[in-house]
């Protein structure tokens, strides 16, 4: 795509005053890095960094029964979730594929979806064709959303706002925060506490600047955005999951709500309980290699006995574990913790082993 054609987020300015580089993400004009991916990586494990994820989609879903209307689609218990709290769910095809992964929070009088910024428009679509007339879906695409991550998250955003100290992982609360209206989640995409405010567009910069004035605050790129949830665990649409992968073989079972489980009664439901009852062909699993060398996306997985094993579909150098990092699907009878795995790298071969996810434990405010 040309750099003309690119859509550019509220703070692309200050991303450029601040030194930014800037790459195509998703159609979007987005920083991969500031300082350094690494230094951007470890300085959010240690204290606070600021994230402009504002390239994905916020959409508000309201009218009669829209939490039953939604579970039509979605795998989560969306009826049994309470207001102020926020949910992880997943958006499916008839095929019981994945369309997309998605936050979903209860407002009181509307839920709140938080969509992949590739996949927005199609998930807008996608809702919208199985939903009754008395729901609506409205696209919010326009306001902005800034993810503080990090264990010193929490003070800093409580130095602005106090009363979010008393916020639980997962909770979703409207406030007032710096005098501008806001939605926050106490949930993120790095492993670490943190938080996630919804605002418009034009307050984006003041927030995101008063946000930065505190010494403990950095800016971090998407670089560092996919190192943190690499070793968190954390699977990414496109990479790790798309519409030809079902819950249970991306290890995402715990998205598919107990109650849901009872009936299976969601787009989908019947072919994913067929996986869940008769066990995935292929997991997704954790790697390491062997060395200090990351092993990409699209690496294919050999077994000891050199027949095919599997894909890597992500992989990195994790600075929190100072050594690399992957993802990939593998036949099942391979995905056991401590199988190993040989990948070609540069025209060698490398030891991979699986290991347990993930990489490095979250620490959520619970």
């Amino acid at each position: 795509m040309a750099e003309s054609a690119l859509l550019t987020v509220p703070l692309d300015a200050l991303h450029r005053s601040l030194g930014a580089r800037m790459v195509d993400f998703a159609g979007y004009d987005m920083p991969v890095q500031y300082e350094g991916i690494i230094a951007e990586h470890l300085h959010c494990r240690a204290q606070a960094a600021l994230f402009d994820v504002s390239h994905m989609g916020q959409a508000v879903l309201e009218g009669p029964d829209a939490a039953a209307a939604l579970e039509r689609v979605v795998t989560g218990d969306i009826r049994g979730l309470k207001p102020g709290r926020q949910r992880y769910t997943l958006l499916m095809n008839a095929q019981g594929g994945i369309v997309d992964d998605l936050m979903v929070a209860n407002l009181g009088d509307r839920l709140l979806l938080v969509l992949n910024a590739g996949r927005k428009n199609v998930d807008v679509a996608h809702i919208r064709a199985h939903l009754p007339a008395t729901v609506s879906l409205t696209p919010q695409f326009d306001r902005a959303l800034l993810a503080l991550q990090g264990p010193e998250a929490g003070a800093v955003l409580a130095s602005l706002a106090p009363e979010v100290a008393a916020m639980r992982f997962m909770e979703a609360r409207e406030m007032a925060l710096s005098g501008i209206s806001v939605t926050i989640t106490r949930s993120g995409y790095t492993g670490e506490d943190g938080f996630e405010i919804g605002l418009p567009a034009a307050e984006a910069e003041g927030l995101a600047r008063a946000l930065l004035a505190d010494a403990r605050v950095k800016p971090a790129g998407l670089g560092a955005r996919d190192s943190l949830r690499l070793e968190a665990g954390l699977p990414l649409y496109g990479n790790d999951i798309d519409e030809t992968r079902d819950p249970i073989s991306a290890g995402l079972g715990f998205a598919i709500g107990k109650t849901r489980k009872m009936g299976w009664d969601f787009l989908g439901g019947d072919a994913v309980r067929a996986v869940h009852d008769a066990g995935p062909r292929e997991r997704l699993v954790g790697l390491r290699a062997e060395g200090r060398a990351p092993v990409r996306a699209g690496a294919e997985l050999r077994d000891a006995a050199g027949q095919p094993a599997g894909r890597v579909t992500s992989g990195t150098f994790g600075p929190s574990v100072n050594g690399p990092v992957a993802l990939g699907y593998v036949r099942a009878d391979c995905a056991g913790d401590g199988s190993t795995l040989i990948a070609g790298l540069r025209g060698r071969d490398i030891g991979m082993t699986v290991v347990p996810l993930p990489f490095v434990p979250h620490r959520y405010h619970r």
